[in-house]
């Protein structure tokens, strides 16, 4: 009797976590994106603190700590334990990413943009631990750390537009501002990329490392911080512009003028960071503040684009 007792709980026990699951974007849905979204900012803090205190190779090897050992030893001290905590919270920015997924699975064919979306995220965090191992087991390779640092910028920004589309409802999407100000602000989005690149490049050319004995990308870090100046002035100079542009379309699109004045706060307090950095030797502490400032900048910049357009059945042409 037991047997077949076995194979009928089985799918009654699927069958109540399938009707448990949400069949619209509900309150456990919001929850854990914002979650998710938090622990992407976070680990690039982590990630940061890891580089910023040296501690880079504080587990030489990978994915154990040592050849020995999964997790640090008495003897690998500080480094051994910051590395270790980064590498713990990948995993729970990956617990994160598979909760939201299994959230929206119902909604796969009405929300078909969140499922993909989230899809994206827990696929991006395996091939992020994947980029991280090769880091370390290439003895912090710049070109690699950097590599490793934008993509981690790049799921900042796949969390932050899965908070707006949650907000939304599906279907057809259509332009509420006048051509010319999508245009412009797809110009904004090309220089915040440059912006972010010629930063990652400055930073493998300078002091921060992570390890006393990795190598540097053998760019001249003075001259890069000038050019990386340039694109970050003329993100400035165009956020300004999508200011007016979207006062004047503020009647059409009142989200996107809200997110475009963020983005301008962000931008503000960033350059006056790389200010105070450049001017006192690249300080540890600011230099973590600007790594973790450029995501949230990326995060206000993809939301302020997906607001450009909305709903066909809400949109107001312009």
């Amino acid at each position: 009797m037991s047997a077949p007792q076995s194979t009928t709980t089985a799918p009654g026990i699927w069958q109540r976590f399938w009707q448990w699951l949400p069949d619209r974007v509900d309150k456990r849905i919001r929850v854990f994106a914002w979650l998710s979204f938090i622990a992407e900012v976070t680990i690039i803090g982590t990630g940061g603190a890891v580089r910023l205190t040296g501690s880079g190779l504080g587990c030489p090897t990978w994915p154990t700590c040592t050849p020995e050992s999964l997790v640090p030893t008495q003897e690998m001290g500080i480094h051994g334990l910051i590395e270790f905590g980064n590498r713990t919270m990948t995993g729970l920015v990956g617990i994160i990413a598979a909760i939201v997924l299994v959230l929206v699975l119902k909604l796969r064919h009405e929300r078909r943009d969140l499922y993909v979306l989230a899809v994206v995220v827990l696929g991006g965090v395996a091939a992020q631990a994947i980029v991280g191992g090769i880091t370390v087991l290439t003895g912090l390779n710049p070109f690699i750390v950097g590599f490793h640092y934008v993509s981690s910028l790049a799921l900042v920004c796949v969390t932050a537009a899965f908070l707006v589309r949650m907000s939304q409802p599906a279907g057809p999407r259509t332009l509420v501002v006048p051509r010319w100000h999508a245009v412009l602000a797809h110009v904004t989005t090309l220089a915040m990329a440059l912006t972010i690149a010629f930063g990652v490049l400055t930073t493998g050319a300078g002091p921060h490392s992570g390890d006393a004995d990795a190598g540097r990308n053998g760019f001249n870090a003075e001259l890069l911080e000038h050019i990386h100046a340039w694109p970050g002035y003329a993100l400035f100079a165009l956020t300004v512009a999508l200011v007016v542009a979207g006062w004047r379309a503020r009647g059409a699109a009142p989200a996107l003028l809200r997110w475009t004045v963020v983005l301008l706060g962000v931008e503000l307090v960033q350059i006056a960071v790389g200010l105070y950095q450049a001017r006192n030797g690249l300080p540890e502490l600011a230099v973590g503040v600007h790594m973790v400032l450029a995501a949230l900048a990326a995060a206000a910049m993809t939301t302020v684009v997906l607001h450009l357009k909305a709903p066909a059945t809400q949109a107001v042409h312009s």
